[in-house]
């Protein structure tokens, strides 16, 4: 399962011009987190995405990168950057399969979203299990 939906629906991506976006670690690791949710919604039958809190959370992202003093026009570009949304799609399908959810392994991405919902991380607030 591609994470590229979300990608071109959600993921905000760094462009090669916006470096420092890219290199602010609110933002991307909030990015990461959000690809490792919906990944495991998109994969486990059983647990789905808290669409709305995730969507919430995505643009206090987008706050939080104009907090930090990035135009709206340099945000809306660091949406749009295909190579920056690879590499933090490959960021977060490395971080699923460090936890034990390898591509395709539903019962792993099911177990996987279960722990992060009971330790109440970032990943499991953005899940719901049925």
């Amino acid at each position: 399962m591609s994470l590229r939906p979300l990608a071109a629906a959600l993921i905000l991506a760094a462009s090669p011009a916006l470096a420092g976006l890219e290199q602010e670690p609110r933002i991307t690791e909030g990015l990461i987190n959000v690809g490792i949710a919906y990944e495991i919604s998109e994969i486990c039958p059983n647990i789905d995405a808290r669409t709305f809190r995730g969507l919430r959370y995505l643009l206090a992202l987008k706050a939080a990168a104009r907090d930090l003093g990035y135009s709206a026009a340099e945000v809306d570009a660091f949406i749009d950057d295909d190579a920056a949304k690879d590499r933090l799609e490959a960021i977060a399908r490395e971080r699923l399969a460090r936890l034990g959810a390898g591509p395709g392994d539903v019962a792993a991405h099911c177990r996987v979203g279960v722990e992060q919902v009971a330790k109440d991380t970032q990943i499991g607030r953005l899940l719901s299990p049925r």
